[in-house]
């Protein structure tokens, strides 16, 4: 068996230090494989998201699962979490771009490669969009989980919006040991993994006792952000069917107007808003293996790169 290797990164943005990781097979160290970039979402940092191990259990680590394929596998910190600088920012959609640029300009350094495939989860997958959107000459393939574009008829977002004030008037919120357990169980609790929200609240809360407001403020008062017509790269969307997040309707009207035709909606049964982390995160893993891995088309019609 090939052994995965890491490594650990800085970049500068502006008076930013940002944390960026990566992880590949040691046969791959001298690059040439694709770029798989992970965006992690409003409430986990990167490591707790990507790179999860728990003792007596080897499958949390998505970073180890994408290398395991082939994949040259990288994630970031965002400004304002986990290992990265706490500045003025509140870390919003518009701030995830330039940390994404930042980080590519690494990426492409340490690969020769100036573009990759791109995941984003729940605010990440936000994240994920703009970026895509803003970046369409980086963005080769797009898998979102936990997206949300209009935010109407969202449950979720609903109760987000009764602390819009307080989303407003600060640039970071509290939480607790507790508020991990509800990233699982807010939807349906039939999925949940406690000991992986117990291992995310270990590593979280040894680092702050905060996280940025930005993207729950854009989630709660300035959608729709993205606008579909402009990502012009595949795409798969990934929806838990307890999700609260968004609705079916919001994310189907996304789904259709996206422009290119190699597009996929996956709407998965005993899922809820966490899907990689979850219970049944290894029918999640399958059908994202499945498009990133997708043969190039032979057709005399096919795109030409």
């Amino acid at each position: 068996m090939s052994t995965i290797v890491s490594n650990e990164y800085w970049v500068k943005k502006g008076n930013a230090d940002l944390f960026v990781y990566r992880k590949r097979l040691e046969e791959n160290v001298n690059g040439g494989r694709p770029i798989l970039f992970l965006i992690h979402g409003s409430s986990l940092s990167a490591l707790p998201s990507f790179d999860l191990h728990i003792p007596g259990h080897d499958d949390y680590s998505m970073m180890d699962h994408f290398a395991k394929l082939g994949f040259d596998v990288w994630t970031m910190d965002h400004d304002g979490y986990g290992r990265s600088s706490r500045t003025e920012s509140n870390s919003d959609i518009a701030c995830a771009i330039d940390d994404l640029n930042a980080a590519m300009l690494l990426v492409a350094k340490e690969t020769g490669r100036s573009s990759g495939a791109f995941f984003g989860q729940s605010g990440g997958a936000l994240r994920a969009a703009a970026f895509a959107q803003a970046r369409p000459d980086v963005v080769d393939r797009l898998v979102l989980d936990g997206f949300v574009w209009t935010g109407k008829g969202s449950p979720t977002l609903e109760k987000r919006r009764e602390r819009l004030a307080e989303w407003r008037g600060s640039n970071r919120r509290k939480i607790d040991r507790a508020f991990f357990q509800t990233i699982f169980n807010r939807d349906h609790p039939a999925f949940a993994e406690p000991l992986v929200a117990e291992a995310w609240a270990d590593y979280e809360l040894a680092l702050d006792d905060t996280f940025p407001t930005g993207t729950y403020l854009d989630m709660s008062a300035n959608l729709p952000i993205v606008d579909p017509a402009k990502i012009l790269c595949p795409v798969q969307i990934i929806r838990g069917e307890f999700d609260g997040i968004a609705t079916d309707d919001d994310l189907i009207e996304f789904f259709r107007r996206l422009p290119n035709k190699e597009k996929q909606f996956c709407l998965m049964a005993g899922q809820a808003h966490v899907g990689p982390q979850a219970m049944n995160r290894h029918r999640f893993l399958h059908v994202m293996d499945s498009f990133l891995t997708m043969p190039e088309r032979r057709d005399s019609l096919r795109p030409k790169h």
